[in-house]
């Protein structure tokens, strides 16, 4: 347990943790969920979707661990138990029951859009009072940001395509 990293805190010890809990089961969910999406895509650009869901789910595990790492500096405990995330998390695992990508990249999009939220949450908690947190956060929040552009990105290739596809059959 890091002392000074608590002793610099000056944010509510019990609610920032409470909110990188939180934050701590998304993160593995959010990995989860980019990863089978992955293995089970179909439809246009699938190869592509899956190698960048892959991407994704590798960074959401990178920041599991930073967020885990910086929980224990804080003195509190990460999530144990996985039973938990659904729990915990406000922002929801959603099983890729139709596994056609534009339904995978719209599930994605939804957790992407939640997760800008909660790191956005996060720095404004810790603004001016909890450098290190805000530091790990803001840099999450990039990386989220990131994804949503992406995933959005995906989304209108495809949409364009159909488009085009279908001018083209007139």
């Amino acid at each position: 347990m890091g002392q000074a990293a608590q002793k610099i805190s000056k944010v509510d010890q019990k609610k920032l943790l409470d909110v990188l809990n939180t934050a701590f089961a998304e993160e593995w969910l959010a990995y989860y969920q980019y990863w089978i999406g992955a293995q089970v895509a179909v439809g246009p650009m699938r190869a592509k979707i899956a190698e960048e869901f892959m991407e994704h789910a590798n960074e959401e595990l990178k920041h599991a661990k930073w967020i885990c790492d910086r929980i224990i500096q804080l003195g509190g405990t990460p999530v144990l138990n996985p039973n938990q995330f659904e729990t915990i998390a406000q922002c929801q695992y959603a099983a890729p029951t139709l596994a056609y990508v534009m339904n995978l990249l719209e599930q994605n999009l939804t957790a992407e859009r939640c997760a800008v939220g909660r790191y956005q949450q996060i720095c404004d908690m810790c603004f001016g009072k909890d450098y290190e947190t805000f530091r790990i956060s803001s840099k999450i929040l990039k990386e989220e940001l990131e994804h949503e552009q992406e995933i959005a990105d995906f989304q209108e290739d495809i949409r364009l395509g159909t488009e085009l596809g279908k001018q083209l059959q007139k």
